[in-house]
């Protein structure tokens, strides 16, 4: 999915207004002031109000007559759309809500993935090994980037997904996708975190083997190497202090 902030002057108004109000900046309960943002934002009545109905969609803002529009509370919003997701993470910290979101992402991928992998090993086709094993090969290669491990990462889950031919389960990866790309650049970005190809390599193992058992099982303990990463990279932050980092 392209972000809108590529998506010329409509897009960039519709991801300026969904940072300040996930930055805080527009609280909840808030009352736009849409001229004022007309003018910030240097765009037209009408492109404003086009975005507003896309946050409008999202769960994001209403509107109401004498009221006007209004940023609506968190609990309404939708946690789960794609870019509700990546707007969360773009702050590209591992403190305060976004920590806590990592840690909420965690909790369903470790509801999920392992659940998927035991449908992969029970119904994966020669098309799905294939995808599989050219996204671990991707990972694997020496000398990639953050931005290439990252995507080689996300495809080998992409795939698992889809390897499981449940359409529902599928359509996860909208919601697990935005979170693990986040916390993919932090690790790879980082150094001294464990190498993930191994605890991926006994996933597509299992799940070659027609193993439900073995691809549950590594997939919890490639999940369990997430973690430690994280905790990792935590522990890093809070010995550092205060201050730039």
């Amino acid at each position: 999915m392209t972000p809108y902030g590529r998506r010329g002057v409509h897009g960039q108004t519709v991801e300026a207004l969904a940072r300040r109000i996930l930055g805080g900046q527009i609280p909840e309960g808030a009352t736009l002031d849409l001229v004022a943002l007309q003018s910030e934002l240097d765009v037209s009545l009408t492109a404003l109000r086009e975005s507003l109905k896309v946050l409008a969609a999202k769960g994001m803002v209403d509107a109401r007559q004498r009221r006007g529009t209004f940023v609506r509370a968190r609990s309404d919003w939708n946690l789960l759309d794609a870019d509700v997701l990546r707007w969360q993470f773009e702050g590209g910290s591992t403190t305060g809500a976004d920590r806590a979101l990592l840690r909420n992402l965690a909790e369903v991928r470790a509801i999920v993935e392992p659940a998927a992998a035991r449908l992969a090993a029970e119904r994966r086709t020669d098309e799905d090994l294939a995808a599989l094993e050219e996204a671990l090969q991707a990972m694997a290669l020496d000398g990639a980037d953050a931005a290439h491990a990252v995507e080689a990462d996300l495809a080998f889950h992409r795939g698992l997904l889809a390897a499981t031919h449940n359409e529902l389960l599928q359509r996860m990866e909208m919601v697990i996708e935005s979170g693990l790309a986040h916390r993919d650049r932090i690790v790879h970005s980082a150094p001294h975190s464990e190498d993930p190809v191994p605890a991926h390599r006994r996933v597509l193992d299992a799940v070659r083997a027609g193993d439900p058992d073995a691809a549950e099982s590594a997939m919890r303990a490639l999940l369990e190497q997430a973690g430690r990463d994280l905790e990792r990279l935590g522990t890093q932050d809070e010995t550092k202090g205060p201050g730039p980092k």
